[in-house]
C-alpha cells in the first residue's frame, strides 16, 4: 500500500504528463482542452513535466495545474513522490 499525503497538491509542476494520466483519467481531457496531445502539431510527450509543457506551449502553469487539481476525486500524490 502507498502512503498518501493530504498536504501536497495532487498535480504539481514536476509531475510528468504520463504520471498525470495515471493519477486521474480526466487528466487527458484537461490537456485536450488546452489543445495539447490531440494532433501531430500539438503532441506532447508523456515524459515531459507539466512545467515543460506549460513553457513549451505558452500556457500559464497555474492554468494547467488549477484545471488538473479541480478534477473531481483527483487522487493525492503518494507521500514519497511529493516534494
Amino acid at each position: 500500500m502507498v502512503a498518501v499525503s493530504t498536504d501536497s497538491p495532487r498535480f504539481h509542476q514536476d509531475l510528468t504528463v504520463g504520471e498525470a494520466f495515471a493519477l486521474h483519467p480526466g487528466a487527458r481531457v484537461v490537456f485536450a482542452n488546452f489543445h495539447l496531445g490531440g494532433c501531430s502539431n500539438c503532441s506532447i510527450s508523456e515524459f515531459e513535466t507539466i512545467e515543460q509543457v506549460s513553457e513549451g506551449y505558452g500556457i500559464p502553469l497555474s492554468m494547467i495545474l488549477d484545471a488538473l487539481n479541480s478534477l473531481d476525486g483527483a487522487p493525492q500524490m503518494p507521500a514519497e513522490k511529493a516534494s
